[in-house]
């Protein structure tokens, strides 16, 4: 049963991917009938006339007619910009509106609505912007990257994935990630190694937010089969400008978890867990998200468990990047042959769909 519960899992994570990724496709191909009327002024005094798609982690993407490729305007450049189009709005203090952005006298500033009153905001405390009458599937971001190694000697093969997607309004986001490890040799056991979650986030003032979700793990090096943690939590962003994004969460965790030792242990737990997420994009062509969360027990004294991560990644024409990503997990009670950690490092080729 653990067995086939954990191939139900990764069967579902892997399926939800790939439909949500076929989809973005399939919408991105349909026409835009824009008239293209978004207007942007660089503090260079060039001028971009056009539709502006979005803007996340400080570079806004923007097509026109004059160019088959979209461009890529970094925000801190852009001193005056006018739109027609009504936009999710996200401020640097965690502010959120849906609005047009209007030409101030002010340079480097802007004028929106909210609730049917002027509010005046400076261009550079902008770090969000997405359509709100796109359509549904349009608000989804996606990426995976996949590796793969073959060695003649003791015919050693091994397969890396690594993925993600999100989506986005004005009040929630919901995200999930599948990343998974398999390595087969001649005469010795395969090693396998996968992870993922599943989960929302609900905005409330000043960058606070409210954590529901689901990550799963299992792991040949520590005997488990099927490690599901549900977690509930209260967390804040502590910086969030077009640079970085800095936040912290805490919160209770129900965790199942059923493993391959002698006496196939299955034990249910309550946790607590803080966990810190640090993503820095304005780089040039790369970026670095990483994320430590600690588990101290509660229902098992003693019992304090860890897992941190981290992606470094290179941004390549035509959406297409390569990434370094290693993975750490840590448990200082172990089950009976079990190790007490197993990292993880992984290096890939993949694509993205905005």
């Amino acid at each position: 049963m653990p067995r086939k519960r954990k191939v139900i899992i990764q069967f579902f994570f892997l399926a939800l991917f790939f439909l949500v990724n076929s989809l973005l496709f399939a919408q991105s191909e349909q026409p835009n009938s824009s008239k293209y009327t978004d207007t942007i002024v660089l503090k260079n005094n060039d001028r971009v006339i056009g539709e502006i798609k979005e803007m996340e982690n400080g570079v806004a993407i923007v097509k026109t007619d004059y160019s088959d490729s979209d461009f890529k305007l970094k925000w801190i450049e852009i001193n005056e910009i006018s739109t027609i189009q009504s936009f999710l709005i996200i401020l640097n203090n965690g502010k959120r509106f849906n609005s047009n952005l209007k030409k101030n006298d002010s340079i480097g500033k802007v004028s929106l609505i909210s609730h049917g009153e002027l509010q005046i905001v400076d261009i550079i405390d902008i770090v969000y912007l997405r359509p709100v009458e796109k359509s549904f599937f349009s608000r989804f971001k996606a990426s995976i990257s996949v590796g793969f190694n073959y060695t003649k000697s003791d015919n050693l093969k091994q397969l890396t994935i690594r993925s993600n997607l999100d989506y986005t309004n004005k009040y929630l986001m919901v995200y999930g990630a599948y990343n998974r490890v398999t390595s087969s040799q001649d005469n010795t056991n395969n090693v396998e190694r996968t992870d993922g979650n599943l989960g929302m986030r609900y905005f409330l003032k000043r960058d606070y937010f409210l954590i529901l979700s689901s990550d799963f793990l299992s792991n040949t090096e520590q005997k488990l089969n099927l490690r599901l943690a549900t977690k509930f939590g209260y967390g804040k962003y502590f910086v969030h400008n077009n640079r970085t994004y800095f936040g912290g969460a805490l919160g209770l965790v129900w965790n199942n978890e059923n493993f391959s030792d002698i006496d196939n242990t299955n034990q249910n737990s309550l946790e607590a867990f803080t966990s810190l997420e640090l993503n820095m994009f304005d780089i040039k062509d790369f970026s670095l998200l990483t994320n430590l969360t600690v588990y101290p027990g509660i229902t098992e004294g003693g019992r304090f468990r860890s897992d941190f991560s981290l992606d470094l990644k290179y941004d390549l024409p035509l959406d297409f990047f390569i990434k370094l990503g290693g993975t750490y997990n840590y448990d200082n009670k172990p089950v009976e042959g079990g190790s007490k950690d197993d990292y993880v490092i992984q290096a890939t080729f993949g694509w993205e769909k905005d």
